[in-house]
């Protein structure tokens, strides 16, 4: 992903590795928006991509590369009709193939999926043959959960996390200004709480029962399900104050850092829940304006941006402190740091197109999947 032109680039080394692309491409017949990677051990390669069409059919696709061929490939029995188009999607966060085979999708309800094959538990036939397999393999619509307990209808969803932790658990956020966390085997709602003055456009979690939220009131704001009654605001947008706050990454590795993207704004701001209020660090390298983050699954210093300007940057913070720094080290030296502007990313590439979906992969941590316009691209990092 090294360079930042956005043709394909010969790796180098052995002729094994120059056979590989560093850049598979899939094109959709529709704009791409909504898009994750599987994380199960058995689907290496796999991810959900869905449609930003203006109408009220849209559609979902399942595809997968075929790394002895290098072609990511649509199942037409895995491509179904979507009700509006998906704020968000996501494959149920689960290696071990011990769970169903789940995606969830969020518009105006929150849609769990099952994804299965007629021959599934038998795994002799499973070994015997992939291709009979793939030819029997369906999606049904396993749950419909709306979060209005007064109505049929829902106001739309703008996003939805699923807990790795606890995976019977997904939260959603919602423009009604609310957060909902579901128990999806009960399909019942756990905690339904007003969680900002305004619309809430993004929810990530933390932890078993900790979760964030940003807003269109421009606070980034931690909830502690055990104390429903109080949240605590972790930042505030101030350039100009109550900037919407669009989006929201929580570090997995290290769960002291959050990242998040001020509307029509090209910069990051990565936050220190020990230091509320005053970012670790600000990234400022985007011509325009950012549209998503990812931050590593392995590592718990390197973040990945995207957004209008083409570029898909990855970060370095480990200089910032901003992983296994002492608290002490942590606000003076690194604001100082952060007003300088300084930080240049480690890695680019240009797409062909706005930038409005990264997803950086859980099982796979060499590869990033970007959306642009009707292009899925999965690039070796």
């Amino acid at each position: 992903m090294g360079g930042s032109g956005g043709g394909e680039r010969t790796p180098e080394g052995s002729e094994e590795q120059q056979k590989r692309s560093e850049i598979y491409t899939y094109e959709a017949p529709w704009h791409i928006y909504a898009m994750n990677w599987s994380v199960r051990r058995d689907k290496k390669y796999r991810l959900a991509i869905a449609s930003l069409l203006e109408q009220f059919p849209n559609r979902v696709e399942i595809v997968q590369l075929d790394d002895s061929t290098g072609e990511i490939r649509s199942d037409p029995a895995l491509s179904f009709e979507h009700p509006y188009p998906p704020t968000k999607t996501m494959f149920v966060p689960e290696r071990d193939c011990l769970r169903p085979d789940l995606l969830a999708t969020s518009a105006d309800f929150l849609r769990i999926w099952r994804i299965s094959s007629d021959d599934e538990g038998d795994d002799e036939n499973n070994k015997k043959s992939n291709s009979s397999s793939k030819s029997s393999s369906r999606v049904e619509l396993r749950s419909l959960l709306n979060g209005n307990r007064n109505s049929e209808f829902c106001a739309p969803l703008t996003s939805f996390d699923w807990n790795e932790a606890e995976p019977r658990r997904v939260g959603t956020s919602s423009i009604d200004t609310t957060c909902t966390i579901w128990d999806i085997e009960r399909e019942a709602v756990d905690i339904q709480l007003i969680a900002h003055d305004k619309e809430v456009y993004d929810i990530a979690w933390g932890g078993v029962g900790v979760f964030a939220s940003v807003s269109d009131d421009g606070s980034v704001r931690v909830f502690d399900i055990r104390d429903k009654e109080h949240s605590t605001i972790i930042y505030e947008s101030a350039d100009p104050p109550e900037t919407p706050l669009v989006r929201l990454g929580w570090n997995k590795q290290d769960p002291r850092y959050m990242a998040t993207i001020i509307m029509d704004s090209a910069k990051v701001v990565v936050l220190d829940i020990r230091f509320p209020t005053l970012p670790v660090v600000e990234l400022h390298r985007h011509q325009a304006s950012v549209n998503a983050i990812a931050w590593a699954p392995h590592s718990s210093c390197h973040i990945c941006t995207a957004g209008d300007d083409s570029q898909a940057l990855i970060w370095d913070l480990s200089s910032m402190g901003t992983a296994g720094g002492s608290a002490s080290a942590g606000g003076g030296q690194q604001a100082a740091a952060a007003a300088d502007g300084g930080l240049d990313p480690i890695l680019a590439y240009t797409a062909g197109a706005e930038i409005e979906q990264l997803q950086w992969s859980s099982t796979q941590p060499d590869w990033v999947a970007i959306a642009f316009s009707t292009k899925l691209q999965i690039l070796r990092v």
